[in-house]
């Protein structure tokens, strides 16, 4: 019993640690998966620490666990919104992208390395594919909000890209040990095996999942337990079965996640601490696993291949994926520049360990010292280089309280704001307010009073209005209800514009009002399809074209169609009003 307590307290001890050390991170922008690594490091074997962890079997074991449950939060939070942006362009990462990552790095491996092609090119596959954990945590760490194609494309791929790399990863190391030296049918097969059953699972065990929490009686923290359960149910039995377990539980996320399951709200919220609970352990575990002194050995050429990934071979593989959706050169740049590795490498280069492969213990090292430089030097530089291209849009506005309610007819929401003396309710009676859709103020908070909105007098500073509306209209609230917290150069005014159009208004009109040049072929066309038109992609918020002396700029999107449009100066144009001219 002695020997439990002290590893339990050796584990909290490390979290803890872990946990404190995250607050340095946020002062000095390092990546805090990079520092939960780094914890690791410190208290393994070549560490103050000393602790000795060598066993690549229960490595394994809680590193495919944790990936499990972060890939299900991240479904959980991806919106179904985002895969009409991202879906087709994230596949092909996914798919052609990690097989192209594989090819040149392999190359480059077995010549730096001095190993035969098979054995550089597991080097390849072993790093091939992004890493989920690290995605999500970076892309949504500090606020930061990208447009839509760039967050789903990544975000996608992310959560999809370890059935090739897996599917590499093994048809090498079996090449590698029978002798042979090409694949045959059988890796198609497995390919289609990994996909086929990770997809048919994914989305048939979320409905399922979604089902159930609507059957059943239970209390209210049970929900996301039963999330959590039923999902690794459900990754486990895709595995056995030869799918991919990853695929599925991701896709099983993404089903329940915008099914509006009961308790919704609660789900998300829970699963979004266990993904940080399971990151922090994996990432600590693989750090208890690395031997610094061994990585140094190996530095230069290690070195070698994380350059040639970061600055070769990922780029590559992005322009030549993104060549048929017309990406601008801006997305593509950041696209490749966020090819994250984190946890999935080095639990890929165990592979080989466990198979007793002679090179092994290199391969191994090499895959933690590509993480170590991915988490590094892209890591620490997405916020900055995100700002950078301007490939930053305003933040989304959110309530300061939240409750869901999930109904037959659609997804409620409850929602509270705070209002401050900026707001632009303060001063207002609240049944007066014109708030979109259906969207009903139905009490307001005063002074530890609750006062009906008929009954209260105008709004003011200070305090808290309730009103019960849906999810498509949160958005819309949330402007005009809560006060903006971004930075000057997103806020909305300055990013948009100062006038809004309607995407269904006649082009020809604006034209004709603005003084601008009307193209031949959009005389008939209304702004939303000269748009959709000129940027030859699904377009997002923030996507921008220039007409004249004036500037378009996709505000809202509404079932996939461009519902709102802001009017601007470019910025290099416009004067200290940043107001358009008047109207011809």
């Amino acid at each position: 019993m002695e020997i439990i307590n002290q590893l339990v307290l050796a584990g909290a001890a490390l979290i803890l640690l872990a946990i404190l050390a995250s607050a340095l991170s946020y002062r000095i922008g390092m990546p805090l998966l990079l520092v939960f690594l780094a914890v690791g490091m410190l208290a393994g074997e070549d560490g103050p620490g000393g602790f000795v962890f060598n066993d690549a079997g229960i490595a394994y074991s809680i590193g495919s666990v944790a990936l499990a449950v972060i890939l299900l939060s991240g479904g959980l939070h991806t919106r179904a919104e985002s895969f009409r942006a991202g879906l087709k362009p994230a596949l092909v990462l996914a798919t052609v992208g990690v097989l192209l990552t594989c090819l040149v790095t392999g190359a480059i491996a077995a010549w730096v390395l001095g190993f035969g092609l098979l054995e550089g090119m597991l080097v390849g596959a072993v790093a091939s594919s992004t890493d989920a954990a690290a995605v999500f945590a970076l892309l949504h760490a500090k606020g930061l909000a990208l447009k839509e194609r760039v967050s789903a494309t990544l975000e996608i791929e992310s959560g999809s890209n370890d059935p090739m790399a897996v599917i590499l990863t093994v048809a090498l190391l079996e090449l590698i040990l029978s002798g042979r030296g090409t694949p045959g049918w059988e890796t198609l097969g497995m390919f289609a095996m990994q996909m086929g059953g990770g997809l048919v699972a994914g989305l048939g065990g979320g409905r399922l999942l979604v089902w159930l929490t609507h059957r059943l009686r239970l209390e209210r923290g049970m929900y996301p337990m039963l999330i959590l359960a039923g999902g690794l149910v459900l990754y486990a039995l895709t595995t056995v079965l030869g799918g991919s377990g990853y695929l599925a539980i991701y896709l099983a996320g993404v089903v329940v996640g915008n099914r509006s399951p009961r308790e919704v709200g609660s789900i998300a919220e829970v699963h979004s601490g266990l993904a940080w609970l399971a990151q922090l352990a994996v990432f600590l575990m693989l750090g208890l696993l690395a031997t610094p002194s061994d990585l140094v050995d190996h530095a230069p050429a290690a070195m070698a291949i994380a350059l040639v990934m970061i600055f070769l071979a990922r780029p590559l593989a992005v322009w030549l994926c993104l060549l048929p959706f017309h990406f601008p050169w801006r997305e593509q740049l950041f696209i490749a520049w966020v090819g994250l590795r984190g946890a999935v490498p080095i639990i890929l280069a165990l592979f080989p360990l466990l198979a007793g492969v002679p090179e092994a213990k290199i391969i191994l090292d090499m895959a933690f010292f590509v993480v170590l430089v991915s988490l590094t030097l892209q890591g620490w530089t997405i916020p900055a280089l995100a700002r950078r291209l301007r490939l930053e849009v305003p933040p989304p506005v959110a309530a300061d309280e939240r409750i869901e309610f999930a109904l037959p007819s659609g997804g409620h929401l409850l929602l509270g704001f705070h209002l401050a003396p900026d707001t632009h309710a303060v001063g207002r009676v609240a049944t007066d307010l014109d708030l979109p859709g259906t969207a009903r103020p139905v009490a307001i908070l005063r002074d530890g009073a609750t006062l009906a909105p008929e009954a209260a007098s105008a709004l003011a500073a200070g305090d808290r209005l309730y009103v019960l509306t849906r999810e498509e209209d949160s958005a819309s609230l949330g402007e005009l209800l809560s006060r903006e917290m971004a930075p000057p150069y997103l806020e909305k005014r300055q990013f948009y514009g100062d006038f809004v159009l309607r995407g269904d208004a006649a082009l020809a009109d604006l034209t004709a009002q603005y003084g601008l040049p009307l193209p031949a072929d959009a005389h008939a066309m209304t702004l939303a399809e000269f748009l959709a038109s000129r940027l030859k992609r699904a377009a997002v918020a923030g996507d921008r074209h220039r007409l004249g002396d004036l500037e378009f700029v996709v505000r809202e999107i509404a079932d996939g169609r461009i519902a709102r449009v802001g009017l601007r100066i470019p910025t290099h144009r416009q004067g200290d009003s940043g107001a358009p001219p008047a109207a011809s």
